[in-house]
């Protein structure tokens, strides 16, 4: 087994004021997403503009934090919503879906596009390559955390963590999310979107392979205690969220590549 390494959550300490690992992360994955996206904004074939950048930042930061947290309290914790509304505004409490997260990033989009009089592909096309910073440093903090940890386990990298109230020897899956959602998305995405592709084809690759490393990761990560397994002693909410994105994600960019195709057909007669 390997020894959980002891982290203090709180990062900066000023007075009373105390800055945890967590929203450090966060910021930290906003603060690289922007860099990376006034880089790639610079293309003479971006939707974006470099200065648009912060506006677009801006508003998926929003879509994360409020779709992130209405996803929590509804997908994963609706009865305790049902009995004590309020609970939805305690975010001190923690609590956040990539899911609604990811709802939230849509609609920020949607809006953000129109304001610039772009498509909705446009800018999701744009957007879906910076995601993953975000997901890897937010796993990060999980990790530092000692929260969201995965099943009980006897592999050699097995670690106990302090907050497990059952102490027992388990699978760090935050890193596993991690390698998957953060480092190994972002290396496809960044250069799948290097060139320009058909429209919608860079969102629905980030949807199949987002959607289908859940999946394999949730075999390992414990499920919430007040949900357990759906079915069958394994089926999680996780994955039962997860399969619609890898289904739309195919489609999406059969569609994409199609369109495409019909496209440079009706060219090729014209010319």
């Amino acid at each position: 087994m390997l020894k959980y390494p002891q982290i203090d959550p709180v990062a900066i300490s000023i007075g009373p004021l105390k800055v945890h690992w967590y929203g450090l992360m966060y910021l930290i994955g906003f603060a690289t997403a922007w860099f990376l996206g006034t880089k790639r904004a610079a293309k003479p074939w971006s939707p974006i503009k470099p200065e648009q950048m912060g506006d677009l930042i801006f508003y998926c930061a929003m879509g994360v934090v409020l779709g992130g947290r209405f996803g929590y309290v509804f997908f994963y914790n609706f009865d305790r919503f049902l009995d004590d509304p309020l609970w939805l505004f305690m975010v001190w409490e923690g609590g956040m879906s990539f899911h609604g997260g990811l709802l939230g990033v849509i609609l920020a989009m949607f809006w953000f596009g129109r304001q610039l009089g772009r498509t909705f592909f446009e800018i999701s096309d744009f957007v879906a390559p910076l995601v993953p910073v975000g997901l890897g440093m937010g796993r990060l903090g999980n990790f530092i955390g000692g929260e969201l940890w995965g099943r009980q386990t006897d592999v050699a990298w097995a670690m106990v963590f302090p907050r497990d109230p059952e102490q027992l020897l388990r699978h760090p899956s935050q890193l596993y999310q991690f390698a998957l959602e953060g480092v190994a998305l972002f290396a496809v995405l960044w250069w799948f979107s290097s060139r320009q592709r058909p429209k919608m084809a860079i969102s629905g690759l980030f949807l199949l392979c987002y959607g289908a490393f859940r999946i394999v990761v949730e075999f390992f990560r414990q499920p919430d205690a007040h949900l357990g397994y759906l079915a069958w002693d394994w089926l999680t909410m996780g994955q039962v969220l997860s399969l619609p994105m890898v289904i739309v994600g195919i489609g999406m960019m059969v569609w994409a590549y199609k369109m495409n195709s019909i496209a440079d057909a009706s060219a090729t007669e014209k010319s």
